[in-house]
Formats: C-alpha cells, sequence, structure tokens
C-alpha cells in the first residue's frame, strides 16, 4: 500500500503577498521561495477573511487551522473548542504523525491534542526576536509551565505570565523554529507513517530585527515609496487604537516609511534563506517527492500603503497573501488567480490526501484548480475588520464600508475598480456614474453577511446597527 503523501505547512506573520522577488517584486530578495514558485502553483489572490482584532494573526490563523469563518469561532480564536477539529487534528486522526513547530497563539490545549511530535513551541504573538520563550514538546498535553515577564521594564513593572521553559538567548526566532524542523524532518525521514509538519514563523512581524548581513542588503535611500503612500489615512477610524500604527510617526514620513520597508524586506530575506535550509533539508531526506509543500502568511502589512503601519484595514496590502502549493499533480510554474480564503487550505489538503474532512469545518477544497480542472473558485470575497470595516469584492470592483460611529461624519464608503486601479488610490463611490455600482456592491454585501451569520456576534452586532437603511439603497 503506498503511504499517503506528508504534508509540509508553512506559515509566515505579517508577510504581504507581493514580497517575492518572481512575483514581481525587484527590489527584494527570495531566491528560496522564488524556486519554491517554480515547482508548483502560485495563488496570486490569496485572500484572508480580515481580522477581528487588532492581532489579526490569532483569528486568522484559527481560520487555518479550523477551516472556518471569523464568525464560527470561538471568541477571537484565542482558543479552539474541542468539536473544531483542527487541521493537525484531523490528519492525526487519520494515522499520520503530526509536527508542531514555533508561534502557536491558539491556546495549549489545541495544540495539545493536535501534535504527536513538537518542538520550540511559542505561545502568544509576538516577542523579540533574539529572546523568544519557547516550551519543549509534552507528550502528555500539559503546557502549564509558565514564567513571570516584565513587558517593558524601561517604563514600568507591568508583569505578564508566559508559557516558557526554555531560552535560546541571542539565537534569532527564523533559525530557532528552522533548526528544529530540520532536526524533526530526518527523524522522520522513512519511517512507516506520512507525517504532516506545521511550521509557524514569527517574522517577518516586527520588531524588524535580523542578522546584520540581510540588513545590509537593503538601503533605505533606494527603496522606493508605494504608489498609494499617503502621508495621512482617509477617515477618522480611530488609528491609534492598535499597537502597530505607533510604529512611525504620524503624519508619515516618506523618509522614515523607506527605512521601515527596508527593515521588512530584510527580514524577509532573512526567512527566505531560513526556509531554503528548511526545504534542502527535506530534499536531502529523500521525502520531497511525496510531500505536498504549502506555503503561505498569516495576514498582510501595509507599511505606509494608505498611511497605514499595519494590519487594521481590508485594502489589498491587509488581506492579500502569499500561497503557493506544491506537490504531484500540480503543474510546476503554474499560476492562478482563483479568488482562495486561507480557510479553503484546510479541506483542500483533505480531499488531496484522501481523507474525509470534518464536519465542523466550513471552507471548500480547491483541489480542482491545482488539477487545472477548474480555472475560477470563489466568486466574490466577504471582508472585515473588527467593528469598523465591512468590504466585498468581486472579479473587478471593491467595496469598503466604514462605520466608526452613529453620525455622517463617522460613516465612509469607498469603491475602487481594481482593474485599472489595483493600487486602491481612486474612490469612485461619489461619482455619480457609479452610484448604481455602489447599490449592487452593497447588496452583495448585505446577503454575504447573512451567510456568515455575522449578526450573532458582538463585533457583528457593533457595526451593523451603524449601518441605516439610507446606506443600503
Amino acid at each position: 500500500m503506498t503511504k499517503k503523501p506528508n504534508v509540509l505547512f508553512i506559515i509566515t506573520d505579517d508577510q504581504r503577498f507581493d514580497t517575492i522577488h518572481a512575483l514581481g517584486n525587484d527590489e527584494i530578495i527570495t531566491p528560496n521561495l522564488d524556486k519554491l514558485m517554480s515547482e508548483g502553483m502560485t495563488f496570486t489572490h490569496a485572500h484572508i477573511a480580515g481580522g477581528t482584532c487588532g492581532a489579526v494573526c490569532m483569528p486568522s490563523r484559527a481560520m487555518v487551522l479550523t477551516g472556518r469563518n471569523p464568525f464560527r469561532l470561538q471568541g477571537l480564536g484565542e482558543d479552539i473548542p474541542e468539536e473544531h477539529i483542527t487541521m493537525a487534528e484531523c490528519f492525526k486522526n487519520n494515522g499520520y504523525e503530526t509536527i508542531g513547530l514555533g508561534k502557536f497563539h491558539n491556546g495549549t490545549p489545541a495544540y495539545a491534542r493536535s501534535f504527536t511530535q513538537g518542538a520550540k513551541v511559542f505561545f502568544g504573538g509576538m516577542w523579540d526576536h533574539w529572546n523568544v520563550p519557547t516550551s519543549r514538546f509534552d507528550p502528555f498535553g500539559n503546557y502549564d509551565n509558565v514564567i513571570n515577564f516584565t513587558v517593558d521594564f524601561y517604563n514600568g513593572n507591568t508583569t505578564q505570565k508566559q508559557h516558557c521553559d526554555e531560552f535560546s538567548p541571542g539565537k534569532h526566532s527564523s533559525e530557532l523554529i528552522s533548526d528544529a524542523a530540520i532536526d524533526l524532518l530526518k527523524k522522520n525521514a522513512g519511517g512507516n507513517k506520512p507525517w504532516m509538519m506545521y511550521l509557524a514563523y514569527l517574522a517577518p512581524h516586527d520588531p524588524r530585527t535580523m542578522p546584520d548581513k540581510f540588513r545590509e542588503m537593503y538601503d533605505p535611500e533606494k527603496i522606493k515609496l508605494p504608489p498609494n503612500f499617503q502621508k495621512e489615512i482617509d477617515t477618522n477610524y480611530p488609528l491609534m487604537v492598535h499597537r502597530d500604527e505607533a510604529l512611525a510617526a504620524y503624519p508619515r514620513q516618506e523618509e522614515e516609511i523607506k527605512r521601515n520597508i527596508a527593515e521588512y524586506y530584510a527580514m524577509i530575506t532573512h526567512l527566505d534563506s531560513e526556509i531554503g535550509r528548511v526545504l534542502k533539508a527535506l530534499e536531502e531526506t529523500g521525502e520531497k517527492e511525496n510531500t505536498i509543500i504549502v506555503f503561505t502568511a498569516d495576514n498582510g502589512l501595509a507599511v505606509g500603503q494608505h498611511g497605514w503601519m499595519g494590519k487594521e484595514d481590508i485594502y489589498e496590502h491587509g488581506i492579500r497573501v502569499p500561497l503557493i502549493i506544491c506537490g504531484n499533480g500540480i503543474e510546476k510554474g503554474s499560476r492562478s488567480s482563483a479568488y482562495v480564503y486561507l480557510y479553503d487550505i484546510y479541506p483542500t489538503l483533505c480531499d488531496i490526501a484522501g481523507i474525509d474532512i470534518p464536519d465542523s469545518v466550513e471552507g471548500k477544497s480547491f483541489r480542482g484548480v491545482l488539477s487545472g480542472e477548474e480555472k475560477a473558485f470563489r466568486e466574490e470575497m466577504y471582508l472585515i475588520f473588527d467593528k469598523f470595516v465591512r468590504g466585498i469584492k468581486d472579479d473587478r470592483y471593491k467595496l469598503i464600508e466604514y462605520r466608526n460611529g452613529d453620525k455622517e461624519e463617522d460613516k465612509w464608503t469607498f469603491l475602487y475598480d481594481l482593474e485599472s486601479d489595483p493600487w486602491e488610490k481612486d474612490n469612485l463611490a461619489k461619482d455619480e456614474a457609479f452610484l448604481e455600482k455602489v447599490r449592487e456592491m452593497r447588496k452583495k454585501l448585505l446577503t454575504h453577511r447573512d451567510r456568515w451569520q455575522e449578526q450573532g456576534h458582538q463585533w457583528g452586532k457593533d457595526f451593523w446597527k451603524r449601518f441605516s437603511v439610507e446606506d443600503k439603497v
């Protein structure tokens, strides 16, 4: 009997969709991701559904792990209940060794029941890359080991509890996690059981620090500002609510944004180098031919686009992420513009591996796109951020609705023609020639709101109570 395919699932933190050289970004250096693109299919329009809190990675990764939309998670995704069978748990239940490494922001119980092996587990959202507090894998699932940590000892004495039983001082998180992955790839090579590895990096999330060798590859003065760079945002959205937005002075200054972009690219180039080591080790084990490789990220990042620094919005730079899938039967060097959500990956992998998709999964398998049998997948993407923003995009237009309060000055509408304006610079919403298009897109927005059962959740109620009858027509 032929062994089922292995799965190497790589997910990075805050990596925007256009941060790979082979996708047309001439400023960034990513030889290993370029090579990976040549070995499989690249989805140029992979989306997250959005975020229900400022720490978008938490609900986003919960969606990846459960195959569920943001309004069908428990809370904000900080924990995953037992009735929501995780992707790794599903593969474990079907005879796989499941290996969990790196960042796990969705609760220790979910990690414990999902993985049979692991190492260097970080139960948190972000940290100093050079001193990450990690936990050893516990086969009994007891992750009650906690330490006290003073969050900002320069400015106060606020202390938090942090899961940790080991430190690797002075070793960068990307290297730490890659070393552990390489060790476990070697350990599981040639075994009788297939394996799934969930390899979750902390980079390129800030603080953007990396070995000097990679920083020196980028001169901030030579970095180009994105075409949609703005010094200020276009709405009265409560800008400083979220930590990311304090990473650069406001209004944004060109030189500071260039420096931030250079550091962002340097983080990704360092990460690319570490991922390259993992992929080389996989090849050396002899397991690559029987392994499905998935590379993606949990959300995008603005770094100066539209006046933003973080991912607290639903512009393309926030909700589109890289997605590369390699494996037998997938055309090498191919690209697909099909609209997919990240929570569609879970059922797709089950479909490829011949595993029954659990009833708790709500995503849809796009295996037909991978095989070349289908070109399109989802016709529209419903997009959200917290209680402030909702959006809908079809194959050409995108509608964004802000509702920061009940007054007229708290309501903002944006309509973009993504075909002629991919950088989302020209708002068509107030142009009389496009009023009917706004109405059409709003109807789609309301249809998806009801389909996602959004109104039963507080962050849905807070938005939609501000959406008046006048808005709908």
